[in-house]
């Protein structure tokens, strides 16, 4: 299966379960990984036959705009948002990183990661 992938996109955004989180905010990473069939367009050259990258990226900023106590539910949101949009994609996977968490401790960061078939 053909792939498109959003890599290392940023948002600051305010996800969390403690009321620090929700009030400050935090940047979080999120990559997303598109399945689907590239055949069409890689002969054809045009842009309906694959996944416009730019659309995408504001269906993904959009999803982080709204505020949730769980990651898990924010990278849910983002894979029924992508599947809505594009029927040419028939899996995916969404991984989100909170680089700075409330957590003690010295580490790269801490995420989700979720993965989808239609």
């Amino acid at each position: 299966m053909d792939k498109i992938f959003l890599q290392g996109m940023k948002f600051y955004a305010y996800h969390g379960v403690f009321e620090e989180e929700n009030k400050l905010g935090q940047i979080f990473v999120v990559d997303v990984q598109l399945s689907l069939d590239l055949t069409e367009a890689s002969e054809t050259d045009e842009l309906e036959t694959t996944v416009n990258y730019g659309e995408a990226y504001h269906l993904i900023e959009e999803e982080m705009k709204e505020s949730s106590k769980l990651l898990e539910h924010v990278a849910g949101r983002i894979a029924k948002s992508l599947f809505a949009h594009y029927n040419r994609v028939v899996a995916l996977s969404v991984r989100i990183t909170k680089e700075n968490p409330p957590i003690a401790g010295h580490y790269d960061g801490v995420g989700i990661e979720i993965n989808r078939t239609r």
